[in-house]
């Protein structure tokens, strides 16, 4: 699962698998917390974070949204995500 960017000692990943269930989402992982945040609504849809790490992470998705839906098409497609600019 290619890593799509690293901030705050949280890490966000995405599958590269055609044919992943919807909704589009990603992955976030900060130490032994790990939460699936739903792309569309910038909501953590499964698992959890501490509080503080999840506002940092709804957040960077909400400023990032359009470039984390082109992220999910590509690996969709069978394609690699590219990086998207840490949360500063």
């Amino acid at each position: 699962m290619p890593t799509i960017s690293m901030f705050y000692g949280i890490v966000i990943r995405m599958y590269f698998a055609p044919g992943e269930h919807p909704p589009p989402h990603f992955h976030a992982y900060y130490n032994e917390f790990k939460a699936s945040v739903d792309i569309r609504t910038c909501e953590t849809i499964e698992g959890n974070l501490p509080r503080r790490q999840e506002k940092l992470v709804l957040a960077w998705a909400e400023l990032h949204q359009e470039e984390l839906m082109e992220n999910w098409n590509l690996v969709m497609n069978g394609e690699n995500p590219v990086q998207i600019q840490p949360l500063q």
